[in-house]
């Protein structure tokens, strides 16, 4: 423990703070479908009266034990004070102190003029910083410190789509938690993650941060992100405050290009764009970050409809809405505020209550309280949420970490537990005659492509010091590892940018020796995430000139994809005898990977996204809407493409395993339901069994999708509504439930308000291992 006297500012103004760390909470509304055995699962779905679930979430709450201390503390602040809190500035930990930025923050925190702080990592340098604030600021109030922990801290988990592929929660709530108490020793009090754009967009690089396309997906990860990181009590010293980000619909910009404009109707907003968010509110998510883009030609940043009547009102939510990296000020780039002052007011008054970065409110904020255009109410309000979101985290009882419990290095089980998630998100998308698992007694095993020998496939958003001190292990050691003293060859073909070919004569001649040849490409974690937008879809370069190399000398082998998103797949993919998506695996990169093609652990993952054949034909997703023509083989005048096969190349869902599985027709336990029942809460059981016709152990992922066959508003063919991923022996056997209520069997209108419409008329129930499954039940609503 840092050993200096603290002053805190609740004990200045009569007494230790004590914390209430819960929030209000009662019973569910309308059903979810969901396994009836699982665990880790989101709760039930919004009721019909748009209110959304209680819960442990960050609803209205009543009234606390700091509640009091709180506005004691508000009625002594002065307005530049109370600015202050509600500024977040970044601090440039690789330069330290002496940085002329730094300073200012320093400067900043000394003068009570500074809420929080973005990048600070350390547990020496966030005490130093905090004991500014704490020991000589009037008030002393302490400073809340924020990071980007996105798919791990020091140990980095696979990326977040790798990690939807799972199709098992557990496998984020995990990284959650590892990541919480990682960065939270290291004085780290708020992650900016999940991130819970659902999109159809696979040029954006921001899929990798994602769930993929599918609403229901995405919000039971982003509920199980939020459980890992923040537990049952913020103020722990292994957890840290959750955002939900980014508020709303930026998975839906225009050609896929970051910060782009998005047009979307109510419905959409609501039916594909926000169940994540109120889920991940439900499970208790202590914030919420505005979203860069347009919703239909309004700046989230200054969108009253979404951040103040949809989520603080609508949703009752009493957390922090924080901007993101100078959304504020950018709002006079998109032509929607005329100067600075016009920003800060637009968004304050909009529902946004910490600034990141862009110093608009602390510069105008005085001027604009004096000429009435900000109410005292809404500055107050902003900062009072601020203030608690602090002493939920406990930094009023104990604002410093312990400097010698710092976690400095990834623990040997935070390494393990790395390892499984990354197996336990690859996708095996095929394997002809049983090409895999490979044999480890092989007589040869030859390992090229530009990422067989490469430590960089943590992926995108990664801690910055991760990339040099704890790199992806290699898939090169580990095949020579797991091979049991097989010959194992090396030669990289062609370069990540597959630019440089002369490598490729070799890797053949590596190949032809060999009796298999694992074959490792993709796309480097530099071209996807943030800011990394591609028009092409392919491997990137010549690399697809090596598979095909590879492909014609005859010989068995297996491609391995290591990729931030889904790709379009060559014709080579006709050629190679299985492919295994890795994704971007993160630290365990390299054992994982080896567990999976030597069989030590068999696939189980599906893909969270549709895999397009091409580029021109993107959107292209399970769950769209039927044209008034939809396609058919033997009609011209129907939606197609005539150069394309109809469809996805891999649709989502799709994952094969290294065994079989049947999955049986649904059984429903009844064929119909009143819509009053349902509007009270009444559910549908359907169950299906699922048994493992193989050989060996494996994992079968059972979906359940319904499909509204005629409704006011234009339903999706499908929608997914339950998933459970069950592993079983070989004649095995189990009965999945599932439940579909209110949430499942209605749909959101175009009612600003928020209306759940559940209308009479039959629902086809569909089972199966993917989207395209064809077994069915079907419901009638009454």
């Amino acid at each position: 423990m840092a050993g200096v006297q603290r002053r805190t500012v609740l004990a200045a103004i009569g007494g230790t703070a004590a914390l209430a760390g819960a929030a209000a909470s009662g019973a569910p509304g309308g059903g979810t479908a969901r396994a009836a055995e699982s665990t880790g699962t989101r709760g039930a779905a919004p009721p019909v009266t748009g209110r959304r679930v209680a819960g442990r979430s960050r609803r209205a709450a009543p009234a606390r034990p700091d509640d009091d201390r709180i506005a004691a503390l508000l009625e002594r602040m002065t307005v530049e004070e109370k600015l202050g809190q509600l500024q977040q500035l970044s601090w440039a930990f690789a330069t330290g102190p002496g940085n002329p930025d730094n300073k200012k923050v320093e400067e900043a925190a000394r003068a009570g003029r500074l809420g929080s702080v973005l990048n600070m990592f350390g547990a020496k340098d966030s005490n130093r910083l905090q004991r500014i604030a704490v020991e000589k600021s009037r008030l002393g109030i302490p400073l809340l410190f924020g990071l980007d922990v996105i798919h791990g801290c020091l140990t980095t988990f696979p990326i977040p789509l790798a990690q939807a592929a799972s199709f098992d929660p557990a496998v984020t709530e995990r990284d959650g938690a590892v990541s919480a108490k990682e960065a939270r020793s290291n004085g780290v009090h708020w992650t900016f993650s999940p991130m819970m754009d659902v999109t159809r967009e696979p040029r954006w690089g921001r899929i990798a941060e994602s769930c993929g396309e599918d609403p229901y997906l995405t919000a039971e990860f982003a509920a199980a992100k939020v459980r890992g990181y923040q537990g049952e009590d913020l103020a722990a010293a292994d957890r840290v405050a959750a955002c939900a980000k980014h508020f709303a619909a930026y998975g839906g910009a225009e050609g896929g290009r970051d910060y782009n404009t998005v047009d979307v109707s109510e419905s959409r907003l609501r039916n594909l764009y926000l169940p994540p968010f109120q889920a991940a509110l439900d499970a208790g998510a202590a914030t919420v970050m505005a979203a860069f883009n347009t919703v239909g030609g309004v700046p989230a940043h200054g969108h009253s409809h979404l951040l103040t009547e949809i989520l603080k009102e609508e949703w009752e939510f009493d957390g922090v809405v924080v901007s993101d990296w100078n959304g504020v000020r950018e709002l006079i780039a998109h032509g929607f505020a005329a100067d600075a002052a016009d920003a800060a007011r637009l968004s304050l008054n909009a529902g946004l209550d910490l600034e990141m970065v862009s110093t608009t409110l602390a510069d105008h904020g005085e001027q604009l309280l004096q000429e009435g255009r900000i109410p005292q109410e809404r500055l107050d309000d902003a900062v009072t949420r601020v203030l608690r979101l602090k002493s939920d985290l406990g930094l009023f009882d104990q604002p410093y970490v312990s400097e010698s419990q710092a976690v400095e290095a990834p623990s040997r089980q935070a390494r393990a537990a790395a390892r499984e998630a990354a197996a336990r998100s690859m996708v095996l998308l095929k394997n002809d005659q049983g090409t895999l698992p490979l044999d480890r007694a092989a007589a040869g095993i030859a390992v090229v492509g530009p990422f067989a020998d490469s430590a960089d496939l943590l992926g995108t958003w990664t801690f910055p010091g991760a990339q040099k001190k704890f790199r992806s292990g290699k898939v090169l050691d580990a095949v020579r590892a797991a091979a049991r003293g097989a010959e194992v060859t090396y030669a990289r073909g062609v370069d990540p940018a597959g630019k440089d070919t002369s490598g490729i004569d070799e890797a053949v001649a590596a190949a032809e020796a060999a009796e298999v040849t694992i074959v490792v490409v993709g796309e480097a974690p530099a071209i996807s995430g943030e800011a990394a937008v591609r028009s092409d879809l392919g491997l990137p370069g010549a690399q697809e000139k090596l598979i095909t190399a590879i492909a014609e000398t005859g010989r068995p082998f297996v491609v391995v994809l290591v990729n931030g998103r889904p790709l379009t797949i060559g014709d080579w993919l006709d050629r190679a005898p299985a492919v295994l998506e890795a994704w971007h695996p993160g630290i365990e990169a390299g054992h994982a990977i080896a567990d999976v093609l030597f069989g030590t652990v068999a696939p189980g993952g599906k893909l969270p996204a549709s895999f397009p054949r091409s580029v021109g034909q993107i959107p292209v997703h399970y769950n769209h809407e039927s044209s008034g023509r939809p396609y058919a083989a033997d009609n011209k005048y129907t939606s197609k493409y005539l150069d394309l096969p109809p469809g996805p190349q891999f649709p989502f869902g799709h994952g094969l395993s290294y065994t079989t599985f049947a999955v049986g027709e649904p059984r429903l336990s009844t064929t119909r339901i009143d819509a009053g029942a349902l509007r009270g809460g009444d559910t549908v059981e359907v169950a299906v069994d699922v048994r493992n016709t193989g050989k060996r152990a494996g994992d079968e992922v059972v979906q359940l999708y319904v499909h509204d066959l005629a409704a006011s508003i234009t339903q999706p063919v499908r929608r997914l509504r339950g998933f459970r991923r069950v592993t079983l022996r070989p004649g095995k056997s189990r009965t999945v439930r599932f439940r579909l209520g209110a949430g499942d069997l209605g749909f959101w209108t175009n009612d600003p308000k928020g209306e759940l419409r559940i209308e009479p008329g039959p629902i086809d129930v569909y089972a199966g291992n993917s989207s395209t499954t064809k077994a069915k039940a079907t419901l009638t609503i009454g």
